[in-house]
């Protein structure tokens, strides 16, 4: 019989056999001629690329193999895995690692160039066909018989499907779908529910390296005109209504000029002098619903709270303030609204900027609008345009991740009732420590923004061991990111006292957000509030009645209805 006619036949044998010897199973998918039956609906893998997909290393036959099926000669004996050939149309270079190199690295090389070969979806019904899982299984102890490049058959433990994406249920619960992907796909390109492709990056130390890397812009030029024109990639309406100038559409030098005129709205000093005011808001939000015993706090509470605060640092008169309110709420349904809603109100929004400008050119206070006029007026190259851009991003950054955060916070704490009544305590004794910290577990473990804003290759680059091509677009999933238990010890846990938390809740590197002072102080007034004054708050919903926002950046509830025993009159005294 030919070496490879009993190599077919002894791969048969594993084949229907894998259940009684599933050790020589993985063992035995190995070598450059490998055979597999029933793979006609499939694309035609070479030898070689199944060799590669199922690397592992030759054993002798357990003593049940049919004789017929043995090969010949010293084809059984531990040997070192087949090398690809350097001229391989899909492995080239990579695939002649060596079994003593690193493995990790290897696997993931080999797996994009198979990925791009063949496309993920191909990919993924032959991996999950024959249970390929992405590291070797256990550890092998001779060297003969050590696992080399690639992935390993492992019939044992079949990886699980991958969960589905974007679905109602995922924007409900998204982790279980992240922490697969951190472990069996942490760079994957998916097609997101507008159609437009991008790879979703998932590890912690590969969202670092994206988000500080400077060949991802932000400018969406890089990428499919026809796919940003359509609304498809980045803030809906912004292109039609001529607002694109703004701090996450640009890249350095612009980027830098005009970050420093608007940072000095965001210093500690600054946020400090205005947290004042923000404990006024929040008394008089709350003053409007503590004798009601019940209230939507996303609608009364969250959603207010930053969108006046942020009006009063751009100079929006508090007379205008409400229809800052109304057009900022249709451009956070998401869809929820009528059509073209989101477009007419950006719209709307950059008239009444422009109309603001204009009018305080005459009479200039100390709110950040005047500072953007005066910085035009003094040389700074600010165009109206580019100020209009500049006021709108600021509040629209501004005013949602503030909402989720409160909003996603209160949920998240009503859900943990012994860490809720470690904060309360603490409130009690009049410390702040633990409420800081709080803040800031809250933005890990569930926080106001799910992706990163969008990046665009300017180059071919590697993340993670995935080849980005020029063009394409790449998300860093910050949710994902934050739970990773390479980076964080009990990552699924709530720990409102966790010291070492250097999420990524608000981003990394040149784009890290401007306003996080501000949000964290709300965050932190608006929490601390809310607890010592309705110290009895529980949910008034069950979970399958609460509905999570579907956009695709942010992560945050459409409604959050509560209980709580009615305050008496005059609880505390607050304004507008």
């Amino acid at each position: 019989m030919r070496v490879r006619d009993a190599r077919a036949a002894a791969s048969r044998w594993v084949t229907e056999h894998a259940a009684q010897a599933p050790d020589f199973a993985g063992a035995f998918f190995s070598g450059s001629s490998i055979w597999l039956p029933g793979d006609a609906e499939l694309p035609a893998f070479s030898d070689v690329d199944i060799a590669v997909l199922t690397a592992g290393a030759q054993a002798p036959p357990t003593p049940s193999c049919p004789a017929s099926a043995r090969t010949p000669k010293r084809s059984w004996r531990p040997t070192r895995p087949t090398r690809p050939s350097r001229t391989d149309p899909v492995l080239g270079r990579a695939g002649r690692a060596d079994r003593y190199a690193d493995l990790a690295l290897a696997t993931r090389s080999l797996t994009s160039r198979a990925n791009r070969q063949y496309g993920p979806e191909h990919a993924d019904r032959f991996l999950a066909r024959y249970g390929v899982a992405e590291t070797p299984v256990g550890t092998a102890t001779d060297k003969g018989t050590a696992a080399g490049y690639g992935r390993w058959v492992n019939d044992q433990q079949p990886a699980p499907p991958m969960p589905e994406l974007f679905t109602w249920e995922f924007a409900a619960d998204p982790y279980p779908a992240y922490a697969w992907l951190r472990e069996h796909a942490p760079v994957r390109r998916t097609t997101l529910p507008s159609g437009v492709e991008a790879w979703l990056v998932t590890r912690y130390a590969d969202a670092r390296q994206a988000l500080a890397e400077g060949r991802l812009s932000k400018n969406p030029v890089h990428h499919s005109e026809g796919a940003h024109a359509k609304g498809k990639v980045g803030i809906p309406g912004e292109r039609s209504a001529d607002l694109m100038t703004h701090l996450l559409n640009i890249d350095p030098p612009d980027h830098t000029r005009l970050r420093r005129l608007v940072s000095k709205a965001f210093t500690p000093r600054r946020v400090a002098e205005f947290a004042p005011r923000v404990q006024q808001l929040t008394d008089h939000l709350i003053d409007g619903f503590a004798a009601k015993g019940e209230a939507d706090l996303i609608h009364e509470f969250a959603f207010p709270l930053p969108i006046y605060a942020i009006c009063d640092l751009l100079g929006v008169p508090p007379e205008d303030q409400d229809d800052f309110r109304d057009w900022a709420g249709m451009m956070i349904r998401h869809g929820g609204g009528p059509r073209g809603g989101v477009a007419r109100a950006v719209k709307k929004m950059r008239t009444y900027l422009l109309e603001l400008i204009h009018r305080k050119r005459g009479e200039l206070g100390d709110d950040l609008i005047s500072g953007l006029i005066r910085a035009s007026d003094h040389g700074e190259h600010l165009t109206e345009n580019e100020a209009a851009a500049m006021a709108f991003i600021l509040l629209f950054a501004g005013f949602e991740t503030t909402v989720n955060l409160i909003g996603n916070g209160t949920h998240t704490l009503l859900h943990h009732p012994e860490q809720r009544a470690q904060l309360q305590e603490s409130l009690a004794r009049g410390e702040t420590a633990l409420l800081a910290t709080a803040v800031e577990e809250l933005l890990r473990y569930d926080g106001p923004v799910e992706l990163a804003t969008w990046r665009f290759a300017t180059g071919p680059l590697v993340i993670g061991g995935q080849e980005i091509a020029t063009g394409d677009p790449v998300l860093v999933v910050l949710a994902a990111a934050d739970r990773d238990p390479a980076r964080f010890g009990g990552p699924d846990t709530l720990d409102l006292a966790r010291r070492d938390n250097q999420h990524l809740g608000y981003g990394h590197g040149i784009h890290y957000c401007l306003g996080a002072p501000l949000a964290r102080l709300e965050a932190q007034c608006a929490l601390g509030t809310l607890l010592t004054r309705l110290p009895d708050l529980g949910l008034a919903a069950g979970p399958e009645e609460l509905r999570w926002r579907g956009g695709l950046i942010m992560r945050g509830l459409r409604t959050l209805p509560v209980r709580f025993a009615p305050e008496r009159a005059g609880g505390a005294a607050g304004g507008r």
